[in-house]
């Protein structure tokens, strides 16, 4: 046994730890509390298990997966940037390359290539799997506004236009969850009001 690979791959795994500290803007299905990156990955993790078979293309699910769990641990150093925070997201792509340097420079050499590799594709969404993997991103948080009444939205004053703008790419994973969620999560939310109409 390698005494350095094996500390080193504990040092990340305790790292991963801190992803669970990272609050998101989401509230719970309940509504009581907003969820954190690490709920939010486990759960898109489950959802692809589950919805893979509405990808437009052919997926590999455990790669698809795979990206899922590590897309957002950059946020334990940078933070989490908020859908709509147009402000953050000026310095979110400079805050996120810098936290994936070091976070996943803490593994062995081959390991850190191939955890960067797939969150660089997960961010250049070309791939079957990183469009399938951003379909999750975004319909899990809508499913979760829907479900807790559309609280999020409201408190924020989300418009229809900037949910819109969001997913503008959605589709592009799967094309029939982008049409179950507006039909679903947003549009209702939109007539009772949650959603701004503009």
């Amino acid at each position: 046994m390698n005494d350095k690979r094996i500390r080193q791959q504990f040092d990340f795994c305790l790292e991963m730890d801190k992803e669970k500290l990272i609050g998101r803007q989401t509230y719970l299905a309940d509504g009581n509390r907003k969820e954190n990156d690490a709920e939010h990955a486990w759960h898109m993790a489950v959802m692809t298990l589950v919805l893979s078979e509405y990808a437009n293309e052919k997926i590999d699910v455990l790669r698809t997966i795979s990206m899922l769990l590590i897309h957002d641990v950059v946020e334990i150093d940078a933070g989490d940037t908020y859908a709509y925070d147009e402000e953050g997201k000026k310095t979110q792509r400079q805050r996120e390359l810098a936290a994936a340097d070091r976070i996943f420079g803490m593994l062995p050499a081959d390991q850190a290539k191939q955890f960067r590799a797939l969150w660089d594709e997960f961010e250049a969404c070309e791939t079957p799997e990183a469009k399938f993997a951003r379909t999750m991103d975004n319909i899990q948080p809508a499913m979760l506004n829907d479900a807790a009444g559309g609280k999020a939205w409201k408190e924020k004053g989300v418009r229809l236009s900037q949910i819109l703008q969001r997913n503008e790419n959605t589709a592009k994973g799967s094309e029939a969850l982008w049409a179950y969620s507006r039909e679903n999560f947003l549009e209702p939310n939109l007539q009772n009001g949650q959603i701004k109409n503009t």
